[in-house]
């Protein structure tokens, strides 16, 4: 029998992982932002893994850097504010606000591991997308999946006219404990 937990920023972490490229790589920064406002519903049932579901809600005005590595300098406030503000503009958030994903398949894997297969909706494109979860003692779970995200719209962000880029794929990571029944 499947168990549902109503799941939050109090529960776990959700990050998003960016990644430089082109001639300029090394005045930019690899970046962690964090997803600061989410609600997910997971439905588990341990015996027909195939019968779990998950949902999950993200407010995408929420998104904060929370670390930059690389770079000729290190991250300053002035740059998360504009690294923000790049953000915000490239997901539309105020037309998008919302960033949302409902499962529509999970299927268990060898070693504690499940996939989960379903669409992301994002930047006003529903695309699928397919996570990783690997089940971590004492009933939590850490998901994992990379995001290209020209496939849903967005234009990777530029700069430097061009010499420094943020590479296509990003890598999307989740890392939630379950409430105690």
């Amino acid at each position: 029998m499947a168990e549902t937990y109503e799941l939050g920023p109090t529960d776990g972490r959700l990050t998003v992982r960016t990644f430089r490229e082109g001639v300029a790589a090394r005045v930019g920064h690899d970046l962690v932002i964090e997803v600061t406002r989410w609600s997910a519903v997971a439905s588990v049932d341990q015996s027909q893994p195939d019968k779990s579901s998950l949902t999950c809600k993200a407010d995408a005005r929420s998104l904060e850097v929370r670390e930059g590595t690389g770079g000729a300098k290190a991250l300053t406030d002035k740059d998360r504010r504009d690294i923000k503000g790049n953000i915000d503009k490239l997901l539309q958030v105020d037309r998008f606000p919302e960033v949302n994903f409902a499962s529509q398949r999970v299927a268990e894997q060898a070693g504690n591991g499940y996939v989960v297969e379903g669409e992301l909706e994002l930047a006003g494109s529903r695309q699928p997308l397919r996570l990783e979860l690997t089940a971590r003692p004492g009933g939590g779970f850490h998901a994992r999946c990379t995001l290209v995200q020209s496939e849903w719209g967005i234009k990777p962000y530029r700069g430097f006219m061009g010499a420094l880029k943020v590479r296509d794929a990003l890598e999307l990571q989740g890392e939630v404990r379950l409430p105690e029944r």
